[in-house]
């Protein structure tokens, strides 16, 4: 199956409210985020950018932290 055809973890994105954060990166860690992002546009069709990807990998991630839901069910 080529990558273009495979569905990626993070799906087509939601439209949603948003705050602005700065943070730092690594190059390498940008560059694969930048990577993800090209793929994400490729797959779902829709242009799409790293900054914009990383608030719902987040959201993804955290989702899906047992730990971390713990403490919330609490």
């Amino acid at each position: 199956m080529s990558m273009s055809t495979s569905k990626l973890r993070l799906g087509p994105l939601p439209k949603t409210e948003t705050v602005k954060l700065t943070i730092a990166l690594t190059v390498v860690l940008k560059a694969e985020l930048e990577r993800y992002a090209a793929l994400h546009a490729q797959t779902y069709g829709e242009p799409v950018d790293a900054a914009t990807l990383i608030p719902h990998m987040l959201e993804s991630f955290m989702a899906r932290d047992r730990g971390f839901k713990k403490t919330r069910a609490k």
